[in-house]
């Protein structure tokens, strides 16, 4: 009898188990392995002593610079790889211009669909009907890499998690990221693809736009859900590596190991990403080794100061015959350590502008250059509005101009 209920169990489970999805069991093993992945202080140390930027185990590879957004060294940057939840940069991205355009608030509360609470993988092991705030799921997609949380905001900003991949893909075109292609906003599904140039691309947008979700992405630990569920911070390079605050992690079995990282020095802000890393370790010493680099042999020089004047502009049909031409913010460059001296600055002003004329109208560009290769370009404005005479302001003008020159 007991052998005959053995033999049913072992059928209905065979059964179970051929009609579950496989991934169903590697989004569970990938979620383990990313939340486990633990940085080996000593074994990263000597990998990054031993690392060779030219040389790297990473399928794909950028630094860049987050102000310039200027490629500093890369690697096959634009071989279109599976990113598994780097991917969860866009959906950010998406989520902080609801938010930065009041569509949605910090404040608003987020349902659960059962949809959203079905998500595999890395979880915050929402049930549907439960409501959080923005911020709270924010923090838990940002810090633990929610899945469900990440649907559950996708479905709040644009109605579905289909509309929303569809504002992701969009996004990405009108970003330029042509190495991309979203099919979900959680990486989950590896058939999607970017590449190492593409996410330094979205990540730039994101801590340049959006430069709140730091607050976010640079927190070590936090709870959820009362403080019932512990929130650890899957990129640890915010602990280990000096001034780092954020940016994502991701892992699947067909991605292998993945990081966009940035971290500010000294005014110098980089981005660090590397894609199809064998392991976690190398990740970590990988992107930091990168990071490195930067920091060793660039620097950020200020130059000039805004409301700085530059020139005067002539002004046709206006108050006032010329108007002055001033920074339009402060400017500073991106340089090779010892090339600071070099810099040389170019003015170029409109010739000529005709009223009226707004302050703070782009008149011109201030183009800084190294051995005549630009280095850095920044626009000129208007210091004061000049508006457009009357015709009796006009006409009176123009015979005191008469009636001078008669005299002369």
């Amino acid at each position: 009898m007991k052998r005959n209920i053995i033999i049913v169990y072992i059928l209905v489970m065979a059964i179970i188990l051929s009609v579950m999805p496989i991934n169903v069991f590697a989004d569970f093993n990938e979620a383990a392995v990313e939340a486990s992945a633990k940085y080996d202080e000593v074994a990263v140390n000597k990998l990054v002593a031993k690392t060779n930027v030219l040389d790297l185990k990473a399928k794909s590879a950028v630094l860049m610079d987050a102000a310039s957004g200027k490629i500093l060294t890369e690697k096959n940057s634009h071989e279109k790889l599976a990113i598994a939840s780097v991917t969860k940069v866009m959906s950010m991205l998406l989520i902080m211009e609801a938010i930065d355009s009041g569509k949605l608030s910090f404040d608003d509360k987020v349902p659960v669909s059962e949809y959203a609470a079905g998500m595999g993988g890395s979880q915050a092991y929402l049930e549907p009907g439960e409501e959080f705030t923005v911020t709270e799921m924010l923090k838990a997609l940002a810090i633990h890499s929610s899945n469900d949380v990440t649907v559950a905001l996708a479905e709040k900003v644009s109605g579905s998690e289909e509309a929303f991949v569809a504002d992701m893909n969009r996004k990405a075109e009108e970003l330029g990221m042509k190495d991309t292609h979203f099919l979900d906003c959680t990486g989950l599904e590896d058939e999607g693809y970017s590449s190492a140039h593409d996410v330094a691309i979205m990540s730039r947008e994101l801590i340049v736009k959006h430069p709140k979700i730091l607050e976010f992405t640079g927190i070590r630990h936090d709870t959820f859900r009362n403080g019932t569920f512990s929130l650890d911070n899957t990129n640890k390079l915010i602990r280990f590596y000096a001034n780092t605050d954020g940016l994502k992690t991701g892992f699947t079995n067909k991605a292998g190991f993945n990081l966009t990282a940035t971290t500010k020095r000294n005014n110098l802000r980089l981005i660090s990403v590397v894609l199809g890393e064998p392991d976690s370790n190398t990740r970590f010493a990988e992107a930091r080794k990168l990071m490195d680099y930067g920091f060793a042999n660039y620097e950020v020089v200020s130059l000039d100061k805004k409301g700085e004047l530059v020139g005067n502009i002539s002004v046709k049909k206006g108050t006032k015959l010329i108007v002055s031409a001033a920074y339009g913010s402060d400017t500073s460059v991106l340089v090779a350590k010892g090339e600071k001296g070099k810099i040389e600055k170019e003015v170029v002003l409109t010739p000529e502008l005709t009223a009226p004329v707004e302050i703070n109208q782009k008149v011109g560009d201030i183009i800084y250059k190294i051995d005549g290769n630009e280095v850095g370009r920044f626009d000129l404005v208007a210091n004061e509005n000049v508006s457009r005479i009357s015709f009796a302001k006009l006409f009176t003008r123009l015979v005191s101009r008469w009636f001078n020159l008669g005299r002369a």
